[in-house]
């Protein structure tokens, strides 16, 4: 069944209106019409099955049958945080890593990213950015939308980093030295509903002086395991490790 986020302006009593997008998405892309059935998710993870109740020109009303208990959402709040890399790898990220549970997305103008982000078509790339992370939540029954954030600097990533209850970054030296448990044991000792700042670098990976300056600021490097992994690779991985460590055992 479709799924809708909702925003609160969007409610009235036990309605909700919908446009814009989604209200195209509804009435030209699924053809649905008055009495179909779908499922909307308020911003405060409320999800509830609804009822069509008219299609206009510019938008449609829907009616809620019924609330829904939910559970899908991680168990720990994961942030991703990555060195911007080449290409459209971090649109993968995003839209795989949505579809895993990660809570937000944190790009960062890395010493080593070949990328260099152009200020002029920040809105347009952080608004294509924010469209897939909402369309993966719709897709893989998210409860929330992660946030991705505007790019920072590796200053302000660990400034930003403070407010998070554990701190790593994925380190290929420490996988060529055979230091395989570090995140199993950072796992181990996280409690549920605590947060974790995970970051990882570009093609190029960290330079010497953001290694030194992470730990210095309380991160801890570790290990995806004894193989090297692409950049866009690594937090996928960290996301299924985590979703196996707090879900299904």
């Amino acid at each position: 069944m479709q799924r809708y986020f909702i925003s609160e302006d969007q409610v009235k009593n036990d309605h909700f209106i919908i446009q814009g997008d989604d209200y195209h998405h509804i009435v030209r892309v699924m053809r649905m019409e008055k009495g179909s059935e779908l499922i909307c998710v308020l911003s405060c993870n409320k999800t509830a099955l609804c009822q069509i109740e008219q299609i206009t020109n510019e938008h449609v009303i829907v009616r809620v049958v019924k609330w829904i208990d939910e559970q899908t959402e991680l168990p720990i709040q994961i942030y991703i945080a990555h060195g911007l890399p080449k290409g459209d790898k971090l649109e993968l990220v995003i839209q795989k890593g949505t579809e895993l549970g990660a809570f937000s997305f944190i790009p960062f103008v890395a010493a080593r990213s070949i990328v260099k982000w152009d200020e002029k078509k920040a809105n347009k790339k952080l608004e294509r950015w924010k469209k897939i992370a909402k369309e993966a939540a719709e897709q893989s029954h998210r409860g929330k939308i992660p946030d991705v954030h505007a790019p920072m600097t590796i200053h302000e990533l660990v400034e930003f980093a403070k407010s998070a209850d554990c701190r790593i970054f994925a380190y290929e030296e420490e996988a060529k030295q055979g230091n395989h448990q570090t995140l199993a044991t950072i796992f181990r000792q996280m409690q549920r509903g605590q947060s974790l700042l995970a970051v990882f670098g570009p093609e190029g990976g960290f330079s010497d002086e953001e290694v030194e300056l992470l730990k210095q600021h309380g991160f801890f490097s570790c290990s995806l395991g004894p193989r090297i992994l692409r950049t866009e690779t690594a937090p996928l991985y960290l996301l299924a490790a985590a979703s196996y460590q707090f879900e299904l055992q």
